[in-house]
């Protein structure tokens, strides 16, 4: 049994490595084209590429939520208690906040630069449903016996798609969704689309865990 600081650690840094990627590749490839498929797809490959690893060390540490959702629907689970819950929470959103800072700095720009970018309508809600949704499916299905490494190639290729078939380009996480507030980049989003991506994302969430209990009882029974 691993201890409360070092799961936190590793949740802080998995979070930090995640925003790292989307936002220090946002500010890269938004200073070399102007192009917006090519934008997103290389944030995307360099986001899949950050989070598989980060996955793949962190898990056997503290399961690798790296999400607030993960967390509050592994809460309802009984997988964690209240105060893991709450001190994953605060973990999550301080090491993607300091994710982006990092991005930030490394490229020269004001350290915390709070976001202009607003994201907003009923799409983008919808969007942040749909995307939240396959991830919580993807990370608790139970009824899949498989590996910490296949379940992590499941989760970035969901991560990946999702980029391109949502038109919110699948923030899918509140403590990403908070942390990229700090900048004013191409990844930014305004502090007042902060609480419509939340409550998407809790819909989601809460959608999935339905999906995985019946799914589970399901397959139990079978």
């Amino acid at each position: 049994m691993r201890s409360l600081p070092t799961k936190l650690l590793a949740e802080a840094l998995g979070s930090a490595f995640l925003l790292l990627s989307i936002v220090g590749s946002g500010i890269m490839i938004a200073g070399a084209s102007q192009d917006a498929g090519l934008r997103l797809f290389v944030i995307a490959m360099v986001t899949v590429a950050a989070l598989f690893v980060a996955i793949n060390l962190m898990a056997p540490l503290s399961g690798a939520h790296f999400n607030p959702a993960v967390s509050l629907v592994a809460l309802i689970r009984r997988e964690l208690g209240i105060v893991e819950f709450f001190s994953y929470l605060l973990a999550q959103v301080a090491g993607a906040s300091l994710g982006v800072i990092l991005a930030n700095i490394l490229y020269q720009l004001p350290a915390v630069e709070i976001s202009t970018t607003e994201r907003s309508g009923t799409h983008l809600f919808i969007s942040e449903v749909v995307a939240t949704f396959g991830l919580i499916l993807v990370v608790f299905a139970t009824w899949m016996k498989i590996s910490t490494m296949a379940r992590a190639s499941l989760i970035v290729l969901w991560i990946g798609g999702a980029y391109f078939f949502t038109s919110s380009a699948s923030f899918a996480n509140p403590a990403v969704t908070i942390s990229r507030t700090l900048t004013d980049s191409y990844t930014g989003i305004a502090p007042s689309s902060v609480l419509a991506f939340i409550a998407a994302q809790a819909i989601g969430a809460l959608a999935a865990l339905f999906a995985v209990t019946l799914f589970s009882k399901s397959h139990d029974n079978g």
